[in-house]
């Protein structure tokens, strides 16, 4: 038997029966329960649901897995494995239960049973938002997802070819950094805007940084040109990577994850 404070009981029961009466709406608008297959892709963050003649595609927030193995549950932004930056919206979760003292909301894995992925993804619904909820389940694990938006085919092919392969992280979106940058030097980091992991970019944007050096040759040459681009030799680099440096430099692991 799974001890929970009474407190707790009463928010999550109110966050199901808030899911509850808003998930069928959404099944019947998006025709969801009638599609063969489903494929979701880490990288793009997308989920794909299809059959012979139709199919329809929506972005993603991945909420976390469920484990029929060991039934346990692990939250999103604790999965170390996943390349998903949108994971760490889930942190909203986190935060919310250390403000209430809601350990199953705080704890990075818990044991459950077999409503503890539903219970937690409609907690995330009621936090975080979204249009609606889906699970898929390979072999022992479910996972679960919010959904965002319903998108295009050529969406998410635009979103796809705007990511870079790591060694180190995979396929993932790329981000630009001076060639003074690493994790083992704190060389400063100034970026082009304020950036957090798991953040969602405008078309046009992409996550920018570069050193201190690098700052005081792009004022004293009064901004980029051509000597102060010389200086940078700016490089290619993943978002996991770009932010690891961030971290680095900014001697912190706190680095703000998102906005509230």
């Amino acid at each position: 038997m799974i001890f929970r404070p009474l407190k707790y009981e009463k928010y999550a029961q109110k966050a199901v029966d808030k899911l509850q009466e808003r998930q069928p709406a959404f099944r019947a608008k998006f025709d969801t329960e009638n599609y063969a297959s489903w494929f979701y892709n880490q990288s793009s963050e997308t989920l794909r649901l299809y059959s012979d003649d139709k199919e329809i595609y929506f972005r993603y927030i991945p909420v976390g897995t469920y484990s029929l193995n060991t039934n346990t549950w692990m939250w999103a932004w604790a999965n170390e494995d996943s390349v998903e930056t949108r994971k760490f919206r889930t942190l909203k979760v986190k935060e919310f239960g250390e403000k209430k003292n809601y350990e199953n909301l705080t704890n990075a894995h818990f044991n459950g049973d077999k409503y503890t992925g539903w219970e937690s993804t409609a907690i995330a619904f009621d936090i975080i938002g979204g249009i609606g909820t889906y699970r898929v389940i390979t072999e022992h694990l479910e996972k679960y997802f919010l959904l965002t938006e319903q998108i295009t085919k050529e969406k998410v092919e635009k979103i796809e070819s705007a990511l870079i392969e790591c060694n180190a992280h995979g396929k993932i979106r790329k981000a630009f950094i001076c060639q003074h940058l690493n994790t083992e030097t704190k060389t400063g980091f100034e970026e082009a805007f304020e950036t957090y992991r798991g953040m969602e970019l405008d078309e046009d944007d992409d996550l920018q940084a570069w050193c201190s050096k690098c700052e005081k040759k792009r004022l004293k040459t009064d901004g980029w040109n051509n000597e102060s681009m010389e200086f940078a030799k700016i490089k290619l680099v993943c978002e996991r990577c770009y932010f690891e440096i961030k971290e680095s430099n900014l001697d912190s692991k706190n680095t703000k994850h998102n906005k509230t």
